[in-house]
């Protein structure tokens, strides 16, 4: 809904300002069971405080990815597998090959602040789009999550 949707977004926009990285998935059909049992569960209404708090460098949850479906958070430090293509660019880290290989098994969406850039990313389909301001990234999850 409108309410999650500016609350990641926001939470998006500050890790990008602070360079705190962050992998989020965004769930639609495929409940992706298998990646939040790798996970802690969290099945907490989404908040911009509790996704930048989740992804703190501190946080023992930093680490891997959060899963949001159903306009909850419902998991975090999830690992995610890592794409087998080549042809990506060097400069993309773990989080990005993280995020292109699971868009490539399922039909989420992910989205990948880099701790390096502080650039937003959107990955869908094995596809990486940059996100160049937050409200081109609010119009790509309120596609989505229709």
């Amino acid at each position: 809904d409108a309410k999650s949707v500016t609350s990641i977004a926001q939470a998006c926009q500050e890790m990008s300002e602070q360079k705190t990285g962050a992998l989020i998935i965004i769930r639609h059909k495929d409940l992706l069971q298998s990646v939040i049992d790798t996970g802690d569960i969290i099945d907490a209404e989404i908040s911009s405080r509790l996704i930048m708090n989740i992804f703190f460098k501190n946080s023992p949850l930093h680490d891997g990815a959060m899963v949001i479906g159903d306009n909850r958070i419902i998991a975090a430090r999830c690992t995610l597998p890592i794409t087998e293509r080549t042809d990506l660019p060097a400069r993309l880290g773990m989080r990005h090959k993280a995020a292109v290989g699971i868009s490539e098994q399922c039909d989420a969406s992910v989205i990948v602040v880099s701790e390096q850039t502080g650039k937003i990313s959107y990955v869908k389909g094995g596809d990486i789009k940059t996100v160049d301001s937050i409200n081109k990234l609010k119009l790509l999850l309120s596609e989505k999550s229709e």
